[in-house]
């Protein structure tokens, strides 16, 4: 699109969009669960707060009926119009696609109606990424608009700001602002910037120097408004790129454009904080999204290995194959759970804060995505190698995503030192008397631990006459497995239940593999144990314990996981959804896994456990950088 940008100004997004939103004037808020406050953080702490996530997220049958209003011209368009074999090969999105989807009102999901968007709920959003995940530049390229670039606009931006609109792209630059104080000079550029060479309107990220109160002046980040036509904008050739090839990414440059002071989003110095909530409310959505993916790469693939015969057989009659298609399914099923579940949480009003929550959803999802693509390409074999078929472009795309949007390393880190930092402002008096060797807290916290590692009933209210999952999901009277003991010590503050090498835990047995229900709650249960222990061994210095971090962020998510599916099972068992019984079975199996994967996880994070191996790991990897390549001698070599 020649010198066009891609947002929708109200009049004319209001002219283009107006087939889809004639009814829009008469929709209620959604229905959903109670406002969310911290339910993430508070399993830190080992409690399950339930209000926010029980029951699962709904909507009523007339907003069902809305949201089914636009799926079926969207659908109808990228099924039957959307060529994207020839956007991946021409590395462009056509002109007249791009207009299609601007009449169609999809550059304006969540813009609020009064601005001329459709102001979709985080919920209706979530469910249309499903659809438009059917083409990844697609995906992308209105993804980064709306969620990164206007999402600034109408989270931060003033009523006039919000009716101008915008366009994506997150830039790092510095603004000094002029002489007669009526503009900011921005100069700088920012590599990678989707949309860059499309847009006319531009969310900016510059460095500006702010007095603080104690009269110290600090470079801090703050969010402009910038327009192309405000002239010094000028964009670099779009990136040859490894997938997403028709969305359009490249260098953006800004030398001395003149900024007005009245297009400051938000506060001077507040940049950081806008920057946060744009990415923090949007990360989410990429769990229906790829779960929209997943959905229809299922079904090619099925059709393939119920046609396709070897050795006198169907590809589906074989027990490694079927175990894919187990995979597949269930990895979809938890990230739609878990995407759903946040934007049930982000419908409610008052920005509630989930950004623990959304982060979770794009790790698990991005990472789940590849695998399950990679696990596709097996069934597949040669035909999903090949150009001629959509299997391998799907393979390239999926791999940005655990790349932007924060990569899945730093969201790690963001997920476990949120959570760490939340619990450690509860718990800082009872670490301190700790530390000090309080003897009343020590003998409590003895106690404590003494009563688990006998094994003791553990019961958070998700079971029972008052519990709010479903019975078919939960047993009564199971408690909790004996934390183990390395050594001969006593029971330490990280004790939590898992393996010595390859021995069976002993003490109570745990519960059958259907009472996924109190799997949740005792690993809820022995997580907050391992928190407390890990603040009272590292106290501040765990954020450099990125090994650490790393496994409190993997025992994080899977709880998160566990809690969404259990949720969402309930109320489908509840409403007698077609075919509930088959999501029973999604959520017992990954209740199952998750459950033992975070024992194994719990146990890693003790002190002298046997199967933490940390310092070997960094021993290597220190060897290896230091030579800056492999350091074993060849396998042919010899001593000369």
């Amino acid at each position: 699109m020649s010198g066009c940008g891609l947002f929708l100004r109200s009049a004319a997004a209001a002219r283009s969009c107006r087939a889809l939103v004639a009814f829009t004037a008469s929709r209620r808020p959604l229905r959903t669960s109670p406002p969310s406050q911290a339910f993430a953080k508070e399993l830190f702490l080992g409690k399950i707060e339930k209000k926010e996530v029980f029951p699962f997220p709904e909507v009523s049958q007339d907003e069902l009926n809305e949201i089914n209003q636009f799926v079926g011209p969207v659908e109808k368009f990228f099924t039957e119009e959307v060529d994207s074999q020839k956007i991946d090969r021409e590395g462009k999105i056509p002109n007249e696609t791009l207009e299609k989807l601007k009449s169609l009102g999809l550059f304006g999901m969540q813009v609020p109606e009064e601005y001329g968007g459709l102001g979709l709920s985080n919920t209706m959003y979530a469910r249309l990424g499903e659809i438009i995940s059917l083409d990844s530049s697609i995906a992308v390229t209105l993804a980064a608009h709306q969620a990164i670039g206007l999402k600034g606009i109408i989270l931060a931006g003033s009523e006039e700001q919000k009716a101008s609109g915008s366009d994506a792209a997150s830039i790092r630059t510095r603004a000094t602002l002029s002489e007669d104080k009526k503009h900011y000079i921005l100069n700088g550029s920012k590599v990678w910037i989707t949309n860059g060479g499309l847009a006319s309107v531009f969310t900016v990220f510059a460095k500006t120097e702010v007095v603080d109160s104690n009269g110290s002046v600090k470079d801090k980040v703050t969010a402009f408004i910038v327009e192309r036509d405000f002239g010094g904008v000028t964009s670099g050739k779009p990136e040859d790129k490894l997938g997403i090839r028709g969305s359009n990414t490249c260098e953006v440059h800004f030398e001395n454009t003149r900024v007005p002071v009245g297009n400051v989003l938000g506060e001077v110095g507040g940049g950081f904080k806008v920057a946060m909530n744009i990415l923090n409310s949007g990360r989410f959505s990429m769990g229906s999204a790829v779960a929209g993916m997943l959905k229809t790469l299922i079904e090619m693939t099925a059709e393939y290995a119920c046609t396709r015969k070897q050795f006198n057989r169907n590809l589906s009659e074989f027990g490694l194959i079927q175990e894919k298609f187990a995979l597949m399914a269930q990895k979809a099923y938890v990230m739609e759970s878990m995407a759903y579940l946040t934007a049930g949480m982000l419908d409610q009003p008052g920005f509630p804060d989930c950004s623990i929550e959304a982060a979770m959803v794009k790790v698990f999802s991005s990472e789940a995505a590849w695998q399950c693509v990679s696990e596709a390409l097996q069934v597949l074999g040669g035909s999903g190698y090949m150009r001629d078929y959509p299997y391998e472009r799907i393979l390239r795309d999926s791999r940005i995503l655990l790349i932007f949007e924060g990569t899945n390393e730093i969201l790690r880190m963001y997920i476990a030192l949120t959570g760490l930092q939340h619990a450690g402002r509860i718990l800082t008096a009872r670490v301190k008397q700790l530390k000090q060797g309080n003897v009343t807290t020590i003998l409590e916290t003895v106690g404590q631990r003494l009563r688990d590692s006998l094994g003791r009933a553990v019961d958070l209210g998700l079971t029972g006459k008052l519990g709010v999952v479903h019975p078919s999901m939960a047993s009564e009277g199971h408690q909790v497995p004996s934390p183990p003991c390395h050594g001969g010590e006593q029971p330490s503050l990280a004790a939590g239940p898992g393996h010595r090498g390859r021995a069976v835990l002993t003490g109570i047995l745990p519960p059958a593999p259907q009472d996924s229900a109190h799997k949740l709650e005792q690993n809820v249960h022995y997580f907050s144990r391992t928190v407390e222990t890990l603040l009272l061994r590292f106290g501040k210095t765990i954020v450099e314990e990125q090994l650490v971090l790393k496994r409190v962020a993997n025992v994080l998510i899977n709880l998160y996981g566990m809690t969404a599916v259990l949720s969402r099972a309930s109320r489908s068992i509840r409403v007698g959804l077609q075919n509930h019984d088959h999501e029973v079975l999604l959520a017992n199996i990954f209740c199952t896994e998750a459950y033992h994967q975070n024992l194994c996880t719990l146990s890693q994070l003790d002190k002298h456990s046997p199967e933490n191996l940390d310092e070997l790991i960094k021993k290597v990897s220190q060897q290896v950088l230091e030579k800056r390549a492999y350091v074993c001698a060849h396998p042919l070599d010899r001593p000369s």
